[in-house]
């Protein structure tokens, strides 16, 4: 999901460097074997990759599971890993076939066959986890595997296919050590990627280990702990007490916003990123915030510019639309239909509609996530001081807290949104169209025809149009609010490089980029 996890054109700024030579210095052997330990405030929903679309859980398939294509750093169009190629017909957007590399090999010792490639992605269709992918592949009607040959067919032309091929929702998994009908339990993977998971401690900690079986687009790194933190604050007091070598996603907004470029300890990459949050409503009969009236007025009250300075130091920057800067399909929609703050036009929406005021609803958000509490009690008291709405605010674990917006439980819920590929097509269907992965019940045919028009131009830089109309409609409609567009940090200890490929927001997690110098 959604979580987490684009900057189509990156520019990576190193604030903090060593000498202009520790950049080249090649590392020792010891060096290179001795592992680094990363911190981050991901969440693993699942370590099945049918049971999850977010963010943290994401980042680990990118290194213990391959997909057909990834990306290379600051690339915005998929290359080939566990595929030798992959390819549209020529004059046709419903057909993708992909020949598959003959050295793969997984754990057992068996080779991978087309077979498992089709396995994976028919049951992640199948099983439909509420809180899986499988609304990331809508457009799959069925997959043909023959030897080493994989051929997938559309239900509609679809030009962002191989973008969605590259995601955690395309990884590969043994067919004979899962279940094609339910998820697989335990804390082991059978993947071929770049690494191996030797063990994993559900919220504290996964070992991974370069996978000397490994084949494909990317070179294995040193050996990596990932440790899980509670929270931004947790995360501080780690790298404070040197339990971690790169602290990434996230630290708290203040230690961000007060990072010395000259410190000699440590190196700092700051880069533009993609990765927004947003504020999601139940648009369904049963939540008080049915009414579109009503959403509307909550878009005449929310205050960016004060959340963003307040509650994020300056780290974020204010969200007018789905699509962050820097996509194509970019526009200011919600800043263009509501310019400023009104209480006046809000309790006039309110009163012309006959709807009961104070409205009171439920708001919730998921522990651990950054500023989420801060974030919330800022928007209780925006929406509150107007004397419209009563905000009922409750932060839940971050697994209840998915169940409970994709069961519908939730009135309104703030979830920050990590790209899946670079493409303005990841705000769009997953966010908004029908059956949406955000569960608010939205539904619109002019939304859902967008998504589909925008989706039958290979050349990506025509779609603006489509997503300027879909960004005006959900304006008007409300189903969600923008809130703001985060940069990507990464600290790391004056040892270790690489961190400046760790992510770039075409959705993976490079640890295999870093090592010691």
């Amino acid at each position: 999901m959604r979580s987490v996890r684009m900057r189509i054109l990156v520019a990576l700024l190193v604030l903090a460097v060593v000498g202009v030579g520790g950049w080249q210095l090649m590392p020792s052997q010891e060096d290179s074997e001795a592992t680094i330990t990363v911190g981050t405030t991901d969440t693993i929903t699942s370590l099945d990759p049918a049971g999850a679309y977010d963010a943290g859980s994401w980042a680990l398939f990118s290194n213990v599971f391959q997909s057909l294509l990834t990306y290379e750093p600051g690339g915005v169009s998929p290359v080939p890993d566990a595929a030798r190629s992959c390819s549209f017909p020529k004059g046709g957007l419903t057909t993708y076939t992909c020949e598959l590399r003959d050295d793969l090999t997984f754990p057992s010792g068996r080779k991978m066959t087309a077979e498992d490639v089709k396995f994976s992605f028919d049951r992640v269709k199948k099983i439909n986890a509420d809180v899986g992918p499988a609304s990331l592949l809508s457009t799959l009607k069925s997959v043909d595997a023959d030897g080493l040959k994989v051929t997938f067919h559309l239900t509609t032309p679809d030009a962002t296919f191989p973008f969605k091929v590259a995601t955690g929702a395309g990884s590969i998994v043994d067919h004979t050590r899962y279940p094609a009908d339910g998820l697989r339990t335990g804390t082991s993977v059978d993947g071929t990627g770049p690494y191996t998971l030797t063990s994993y401690t559900k919220g504290k900690r996964a070992d991974l280990e370069p996978n000397g079986r490994y084949r494909g687009a990317v070179k294995t790194g040193a050996p990596v702990e990932l440790r899980y933190y509670a929270d931004p604050d947790a995360l501080e007091k780690g790298w404070k007490a040197k339990e971690v070598d790169v602290a990434t996603r996230q630290l708290p907004p203040a230690v961000l916003a007060s990072l010395n470029a000259s410190d000699p300890d440590m190196r700092v990459s700051e880069a533009d990123s993609s990765d927004t949050r947003n504020l999601y409503f139940n648009t369904r009969a049963s939540s008080p915030l049915h009414s579109v009236d009503v959403r509307k007025a909550m878009a005449w009250l929310v205050n960016r510019e004060r959340l963003a300075a307040t509650v994020y130091d300056g780290t974020v920057d204010p969200l007018y639309s789905l699509v962050p800067a820097g996509l194509t399909g970019h526009t200011t929609s919600f800043f263009d239909t509501y310019p400023t703050q009104s209480a006046a036009k809000a309790r006039t929406l309110l009163q012309q509609a006959g709807v009961s005021i104070p409205v009171s609803f439920t708001y919730g958000y998921g522990l651990g996530s950054g500023a989420a509490e801060a974030e919330a009690k800022e928007l209780k008291r925006q929406l509150e001081a107007s004397g419209l709405f009563k905000v009922n605010v409750k932060g839940y674990e971050w697994t209840d807290f998915q169940k409970r917006w994709a069961s519908g439980k939730l009135d309104a819920y703030a979830v920050g949104w990590v790209a899946d590929y670079p493409d303005p097509d990841t705000y769009a269907g997953p966010l908004v169209g029908t059956d949406s992965t955000m569960n608010t019940g939205y539904s619109s045919k002019a939304v859902d025809r967008y998504i589909t028009d925008s989706q039958q131009y290979a050349d990506r830089s025509q779609v603006a149009d489509d997503f300027k109309n879909l960004q005006q409609t959900v304006a008007d409609d409300v189903p969600v609010i923008p809130l703001w567009q985060r940069k990507e940090y990464v600290v790391s200890d004056a040892g270790v490089g690489g961190g400046q490929y760790l992510a770039d927001g075409n959705g993976v997690f490079r640890l295999w980029s870093l090592d010691w110098i």
